[in-house]
């Protein structure tokens, strides 16, 4: 009977150990499955709305090359290698309304602009052998350098939101009348050391920032461009998210009234709007990973039911086992040679048997080691903080009752 326990934990463990063993790929596997499944939702939603409109076009555009065909006298097979020369015409630049030069020097930079941020519209391409070939080399390297930029911008965002909200929690803080009389001068020095962010409030200053970027541009676009306004906030959009499908260009007449300002007014939203969208995209990809962790873990104890008796062993409040995912995080992981879930120690503790003398060492330690931070963060009302001046008088050091005594006697020796 003791045999055929040992084979079902040894199964068990190992499951477990699978399920465990890469989170990398088990999170790569997931999130591939669901981009597929987002796929395939996409194309099912814009398959009902875009083919009936799509049907509706290709029979007007039937009905109208039949009647001009018969109107004047022409064949479907003239008309359509007249129509196939047309799209050639398109393709090089040339409209029916007056555009702008393609490849002028303005135009050769709007054509760069869009290839190195890889927006690329398409209303502008090259039909030379030279060209083409120049383009694979430049578009390598202008891409990858673009791509930096993104990132070292989106670095130097993420500073700055740091560095304003920590003076923000720091007045907050001051203000509160919290903080003992001694150390209100000199918190700045000491307080919320190496605090950064939260990734959501990060995210929620970009999308806004985004937001307002694209109704200020579209605000211009609409009465420059002839776009209605919705319109325009779809083009800064597919824009913005270097998507590009080229159905809507911005600067593309060959006159605009103030010209040379629309033009330098565009290319920067253009710039700012690429930045923010790229840089909420990589912070937006940052909620998801923490998503899929969450959706493994849950996964992962749903097929292994030792590790659900251990999530309800720790659900208890106040209560410390050695190995715990707290100690781990306070401490260091502990090696474990046996793997995951195959240490005759973790089976005696889930079991409720008899724990060795070591593994309860380790726990009064755990406990010793909060009960004293508590009792310091109690005694003094802050979390304790040694500063320069209670090394000055000698009065530094030691945890638990020492360490309250010890800045009990820096405090007086300042007050005297």
């Amino acid at each position: 009977m003791i045999q055929l326990e040992g084979r079902r934990t040894s199964c068990c463990c190992r499951r477990c150990r699978s399920l465990h063993f890469n989170e990398d790929n088990g999170r790569f596997v997931l999130l591939a499955v669901l981009i597929v499944v987002y796929l395939l939702c996409g194309a099912a939603v814009f398959s009902a709305i875009e083919r009936p409109s799509e049907l509706r076009a290709h029979g007007r555009w039937h009905g109208t090359l039949l009647n001009f065909s018969e109107t004047f006298n022409i064949s479907l097979r003239e008309l359509n290698s007249f129509l196939r020369e047309y799209e050639a015409a398109i393709a090089a630049g040339i409209r029916a309304d007056a555009l702008r030069p393609r490849w002028d020097f303005t135009g050769a930079f709007y054509f760069v602009g869009t290839v190195v941020s890889t927006i690329g519209f398409g209303m502008t391409t090259p039909v030379t052998i030279a060209g083409k070939v120049f383009l694979i080399f430049y578009g390598l390297l202008g891409c990858a350098a673009t791509i930096l930029f993104f990132n070292l911008f989106l670095e130097r965002i993420i500073t700055l939101l740091a560095v304003v909200m920590k003076a923000v929690r720091e007045r907050r803080i001051r203000n509160s009348g919290l903080l003992p009389p001694g150390l209100r001068h000199d918190f700045s020095a000491y307080s919320l050391p190496g605090w950064k962010p939260s990734v959501y409030h990060v995210m929620l200053i970009l999308g806004l920032s985004a937001i307002t970027i694209s109704c200020c541009a579209s605000a211009m676009y609409s009465p420059v461009e002839g776009w209605a306004y919705l319109d325009s906030l779809y083009f800064c959009f597919v824009t913005f998210s270097t998507i590009g499908f080229g159905d809507l260009v911005s600067s593309q007449s060959a006159s605009y009234e103030y010209q040379s300002l629309y033009r330098v007014v565009n290319f920067f939203f253009m710039l700012m709007g690429v930045c923010c969208i790229y840089s909420l995209f990589n912070v937006i990809s940052i909620v998801i990973k923490q998503v899929l962790n969450w959706m493994l873990e849950k996964m992962s104890c749903l097929f292994c039911q030792r590790c659900n008796k251990a999530n309800a062993f720790l659900g208890r409040r106040n209560a410390i086992r050695p190995g715990s995912k707290g100690r781990q995080a306070r401490f260091g992981p502990t090696p474990d040679p046996d793997g995951l879930c195959d240490s005759d120690t973790e089976g005696r503790r889930l079991s409720g048997e008899m724990i060795s003398m070591k593994d309860l060492a380790a726990s009064n330690k755990v406990s010793l080691a909060i009960m004293q931070k508590q009792l310091s963060e109690s005694a003094n009302g802050y979390p304790r903080t040694v500063c320069g001046s209670s090394r000055h008088n000698g009065f530094s050091g030691g945890v638990g009752a020492l360490g309250i005594m010890n800045n009990r006697l820096a405090e007086t020796s300042n007050s005297r």
